[in-house]
């Protein structure tokens, strides 16, 4: 015997599912950013740049004004030093977007951004060729 037509319209329909997994995270990057695409900051935030985190950072989860993301990135980095590129990549984050979240950090005084040294500051492959060899005459 069939249900009653009644019967089927009297239970509560789940809300339609109008995005999948492939559709990408709900909140868009530039909302992150407050649409903001660099910031004020001073620093260079390229992708090599190591974000360290001060010892004011300690605990960044109690702190209401960061965003989750400012609050995900100070942990990160409090496990272990990481540079841009890497909280891009582990975040899944256009870099740009880290750029900004980094930059709100650094203004904030919770991190701070060093960069690896600089090719012209590395010794000559010349002269350490010639040390190199100074030592094998020994």
């Amino acid at each position: 015997m069939p249900a009653a037509p009644h019967a089927a319209a009297a239970r509560p329909q789940p809300p339609p599912h109008w995005f999948d997994d492939d559709a990408g995270p709900v909140v868009r990057p530039y909302a992150m950013t407050r649409g903001r695409t660099s910031s004020a900051t001073r620093h260079r935030l390229d992708l090599i740049a190591i974000v360290i985190p001060e010892p004011a950072a300690d605990e960044p989860d109690r702190d209401h004004t960061l965003a989750p993301e400012h609050v995900e990135i100070v942990e990160l980095c409090h496990e272990s030093p990481q540079s841009i590129a890497e909280l891009a990549a582990t975040l899944d984050l256009p870099v740009g977007v880290v750029r900004v979240l980094v930059g709100d950090l650094v203004d904030e005084q919770l991190v701070h951004v060093t960069r690896p040294v600089e090719p012209a500051e590395l010794p000559d492959e010349s002269l350490l060729r010639e040390v190199i060899d100074g030592l094998r005459a020994l």
